[in-house]
């Protein structure tokens, strides 16, 4: 394993196989869990679903007891209002929330990381609205990486994107500043970060080898947080609800590879005339 300037873990082929293996036993569970999301269920049986499926898919989960205090949890379950880090517990979904779901798991040492957002039964259209333009953004940013472009150019696309689409009630939509997406690998969390802003052509310069992890985090109103009283959960100061949609990729010689996406990306990345890298 080699190392880029400024701290960036550079993987061999044989490394970014083994995250794809962990790549797609997050997805999986996510698939999973979008077909358990429903009124009536608490976000901690979600949890359970998830632990249980990614122990037994061999893989170990990448969030329990992760950093300080140890996250309790193997999923991160954020409802409404709370963006990111919301711990699973005794919350039960009802009709008309929105609930998104961080996941993570470990194979042979290397991680994926990936992050959906699902509506429980009927939502409302600007809450649709808001999830359809946060995963769009998503893939935008992805589609606007190139080997030897620049980290920026991820930014840049998911913040136009998002920029570039109708606020459903007239307001503008806050993209979250002080959360970003991040490198992956031998840890879930490397340099560089992955803003959701900024503009093009600055920060390293994308090569073979880097795996990232991008993460729009979108609200309908402000992008002003708070830190919940658990010391982990992040909510909206003014109370508009939140999407968060996350993929880890790379880039090959022939374009990028989703390794948390089943399809490794190759819908979306076709959908938006770009090439897709994946075998």
């Amino acid at each position: 394993m080699g190392w880029a300037d400024r701290g960036i873990e550079i993987k061999t082929p044989e490394q970014i196989e083994v995250m794809r293996r962990a790549g797609l036993v997050v997805g999986r569970t996510l698939e999973l869990l979008r077909e358990s999301v429903r009124a009536g269920v608490t976000t901690g049986e979600l949890d359970r679903i998830a632990e249980d499926h990614i122990r037994s898919s061999g893989a170990v989960p990448s969030f329990k007891g992760y950093s300080q205090p140890p996250f309790p949890a193997s999923i991160c379950a954020s409802v409404n209002d709370e963006v990111v880090h919301g711990i699973p517990g005794d919350r039960v979904l009802a009709d008309g929330d929105v609930i998104s779901i961080d996941c993570g798991a470990i194979v042979d040492g290397w991680h994926g990381d990936a992050a959906i957002t699902v509506g429980v039964g009927e939502v409302a259209p600007d809450v649709v609205e808001l999830m359809r333009v946060t995963e769009e953004a998503l893939w935008h940013g992805i589609a606007a990486a190139r080997l030897g472009g620049r980290l920026t150019d991820i930014s840049h696309a998911v913040e136009s994107h998002v920029r570039s689409q109708p606020h459903p009630t007239g307001g503008s939509w806050g993209i979250l500043e002080e959360y970003v997406g991040h490198g992956i690998g031998s840890a879930m969390h490397q340099p560089p970060n992955v803003p959701n802003y900024g503009r093009p052509g600055r920060g390293p310069k994308l090569v073979r080898g880097m795996a990232l992890a991008v993460e729009p985090m979108v609200t309908l109103g402000s992008n002003r947080t708070e830190l919940l009283p658990d010391e982990w959960t992040v909510g909206t100061t003014d109370g508009s609800w939140a999407a968060h949609f996350e993929h880890s990729f790379t880039l090959t010689p022939d374009g990028a590879w989703v390794l948390t996406a089943l399809d490794g990306g190759e819908q979306r990345l076709k959908e938006l005339g770009v090439p897709f890298g994946g075998s």
